[in-house]
């Protein structure tokens, strides 16, 4: 596991390194428009209960949560329910070893009332190390497409049912993945291996989880789910649940843990997704500076921080994968393939032991390491 680190980041113009004064007016801006961002993300507690872990947890009126901030949810009205029943799974396991009810350790210390929402503080020395106020909690350059084209230097390809998809990774973003393509995907599930890998500097970050993705070119939309381990978002490099979007404008695409509706992106703020998806993709994300061709390569571990041929039990996995399309049947996906944009820093396997047995998917590694310099 990587160690804490705290940074405190100030943005000072080169012209005005010479003078001290200018230098405190500046980090008095910086402190002003810290204190304006906290008070636009912690919205009024009705509640308030502080965690063992030093969380501590708003509850905030529903109706007043911050994503009602944006411009398209201003006469939004929450549905609480799926207006329709999510098909049953025979695999899954949520009967084996965890519990059925999703759990988080602030509920240790108490409850938030009905009608609110439970969400946790964000303080103000976490606003100070981060690069930009403005993008914080949000992921980097948005810039990936998958398409059926040779056109693109910057892209690979992958093989799938015997065509070559050129695929446009992330800048600063390092991946391992199952993926299936398709025309009419309505959802998508799997059993995440959870892990705490080491997370080498408090601006990277590391993910196992689930993308549905549409659009064409630089323009697609995606919708994430799965666990994360993010120093500087979270304080700390404990795994914990997170879902992200991308974000450019019907259809609600529901989250569910186990047999809990966690709740929906609604589709006033999608486009391409508004409907169905084409792209699923399962698998880690490391996201860092120090990648493609930087070097010296983080040394951020995704997955378990082993590659995958350490198999059970030394990778980590995902299995009971499942999509769901328009027959509204959870099924195997018909064809899928596997994918590492660096396999010598972290790589992928979509294991079978036998032909009786379903295939499990292995991903992850070290980062850096003598084969990833």
């Amino acid at each position: 596991m990587g160690k804490r680190i705290t940074m405190f980041l100030f943005v000072i113009p080169l012209l005005v390194l010479s003078s001290s004064v200018d230098v405190k007016a500046e980090a008095r801006k910086t402190l002003s428009e810290v204190d304006r961002k906290l008070k636009l993300l912690n919205k009024p507690a009705i509640k308030s209960i502080k965690s063992e872990d030093g969380d501590i947890i708003d509850c905030v009126d529903i109706y007043k949560q911050p994503a009602f901030d944006h411009p398209a949810l201003r006469n939004h009205k929450i549905q609480m329910r799926p207006s329709i029943i999510f098909p049953s799974d025979a695999t899954s396991t949520k009967n084996e070893s965890s519990p059925s009810v999703l759990f988080q350790t602030w509920q240790k210390s108490g409850s938030c009332p009905k009608g609110t929402i439970p969400i946790r503080r964000i303080r103000r020395e976490e606003l100070l190390r981060v690069a930009s106020l403005k993008h914080f909690g949000r992921d980097g350059p948005r810039n990936s497409s998958v398409v059926n084209t040779t056109n693109d230097k910057s892209s690979r390809f992958v093989d799938y049912n015997g065509t070559k998809y050129a695929v446009f990774p992330l800048p600063d973003h390092s991946a391992s993945y199952l993926i299936t393509t398709g025309y009419s995907y309505i959802g998508a599930r799997a059993d995440i291996n959870v892990w705490s890998p080491r997370v080498e500097s408090p601006d990277e970050h590391t993910t196992a989880q689930i993308w549905l993705k549409s659009g064409p070119g630089d323009n697609f939309e995606s919708i994430e789910a799965g666990w994360m381990v993010n120093p500087t978002v979270f304080r700390d490099t404990q795994p914990r649940v997170f879902i992200r979007w991308t974000d450019p404008n019907a259809g609600r695409w529901w989250l569910q843990f186990q047999d809990e509706v966690i709740g929906y992106w609604p589709g006033e703020i999608l486009g391409y997704l508004k409907q169905k998806a084409i792209l699923v993709q399962w698998g880690g994300d490391v996201y860092s500076k120090k990648i493609k061709p930087g070097h010296p390569h983080t040394a951020t571990g995704m997955g378990s921080g082993d590659y995958a041929s350490g198999l059970w039990g030394g990778a980590c996995y995902i299995k009971n994968v499942r999509i769901l399309d328009y027959s509204l049947q959870l099924k195997y996906p018909e064809w899928v393939t596997t994918a590492a944009e660096e396999p010598y820093c972290y790589d992928s396997l979509n294991y079978q032991r036998s032909l009786a047995m379903e295939p499990i998917f292995y991903f992850g590694g070290p980062g850096r390491n003598p084969n990833c310099p």
